[in-house]
């Protein structure tokens, strides 16, 4: 016996793959940006002696690390549980 996800009963399985796509591509794309100013925020706090910014700033960089990696292992471990279901 075959036991899988019924992705078909959705209704439009496109248009909800296209939703979740665009919404994972917001999450990176702003994680990376954020990671981008925060890095160039530290950088410059640091050289200037401003501590506490820099480590707002470094804080900044680790949750957007985080986000980042929080997204990237959702849908890996999304497409994981998929394909263990296809194996039952």
């Amino acid at each position: 016996m075959n036991i899988y996800p019924d992705f078909g009963a959705l209704g439009d399985n496109t248009t909800l793959q296209t939703v979740i796509g665009a919404l994972l591509t917001f999450v990176l794309v702003t994680a990376v940006l954020t990671m981008l100013i925060s890095g160039i925020t530290w950088a410059i706090a640091t050289a200037n002696g401003n501590h506490t910014t820099a480590t707002k700033a470094r804080t900044g960089l680790l949750v957007a690390l985080g986000a980042a990696t929080l997204a990237g292992a959702g849908i890996t471990w999304l497409n994981w549980l998929i394909a263990l279901g296809d194996q039952l």
